[in-house]
């Protein structure tokens, strides 16, 4: 099982810098790798942070704005090309169908890969798996665009000194999770609840009600503070978030680790960013995120 992390591959918002490039994300969650907003030259950040075509499971696209979406018709080609042999799963926005048939198909290529296409239509879930549900929620942006969050289902925790005391060991452990007794032993006598972890991801929008909804209680919140709060008005003008905004939901919604990003290019470096999610009160572990980082999702609750 691999660990669960995110590997930031872009932190700019609609104009790379030198410093900073297109949006792009991975969440490596167990044995799934979910690419979020892949930006123009996101297959070379991929290259440069050691994420693999075969790593990824699934693209999750916001919205079809250029610095969340260019980049997919060379990560789509770069799928085929290495011929990923399990499926690849595409969320994105119903309404822009057309801007990913264009980029999906922007060139010639030989297609070797099953890219299976998933368009959100709704609020509500749009995939489950064994390990979790992914989820959509509508956000306020001047085109279509969803933000998604990972939930993963509570479970039990096994005790040892437990399973010692009642004589189970060995594949009488599996036994008892799936069945729920075994022998006279109940599952819950030698266990104890497990929370699930959750994961959220929040780009391009103004506040509206579905941003605390996607926070909340979150392990982890990527989410966009592009805008720095003295230029809050321009922020609600273009559909964006400041880094307070930001501090404020993720406090209010119980967030662990707070992850910002997505910054424009106006502002000379990030540290106001973090000091202003600071100040509208966050407390909680905070990154403000670079270029080719890697974020570990916090530990299991106690």
């Amino acid at each position: 099982m691999s660990p669960r992390e995110l590997v930031v591959l872009g932190t700019a918002s609609q104009v790379p810098t030198r410093q900073r490039n297109h949006n792009g994300y991975v969440l490596r969650w167990d044995d799934e790798g979910i690419l979020f907003d892949p930006g123009d030259g996101t297959q070379r950040q991929m290259a440069h942070a050691g994420v693999a075509a075969h790593d990824l499971t699934r693209i999750c696209v916001t919205h079809f704005h250029g610095d969340h979406s260019l980049g997919l018709a060379g990560v789509v080609q770069r799928i085929n090309l290495d011929r990923v042999p399990h499926p690849v799963t595409a969320h994105y926005p119903a309404a822009g169908r057309h801007y990913f048939d264009r980029l999906r198909y922007a060139t010639a290529y030989h297609e070797t890969a099953d890219l299976r296409e998933q368009p959100v239509e709704a609020d509500g879930p749009i995939a489950a798996t064994a390990g979790f549900t992914l989820s959509a929620r509508r956000l306020s942006h001047p085109v279509e665009a969803y933000g998604y969050r990972l939930d993963e289902p509570d479970g039990r925790r096994m005790l040892p000194e437990r399973l010692a005391a009642h004589g189970v060991a060995g594949p009488d452990i599996g036994r008892l999770q799936r069945e729920g007794e075994l022998r006279g032993v109940r599952l819950d006598q030698v266990s104890e609840p497990r929370r699930g972890q959750s994961f959220a991801f929040v780009m391009d929008t103004r506040m509206c009600p579905a941003v605390p909804e996607l926070a909340a209680g979150c392990d982890m919140l990527v989410i966009e503070s592009t805008f720095l709060d003295q230029d809050a008005g321009s922020a609600e003008e273009h559909g964006h978030l400041t880094a307070g905004q930001a501090g404020r939901v993720a406090a209010e919604a119980g967030v662990r680790h707070l992850v910002l990003t997505h910054f424009s290019q106006r502002y000379p470096g990030p540290d106001d960013f973090g000091h202003q999610a600071r100040a509208a009160g966050f407390t909680g572990e905070l990154t403000v995120a670079h270029d080719l980082m890697r974020v570990p999702v916090p530990r299991r609750r106690p």
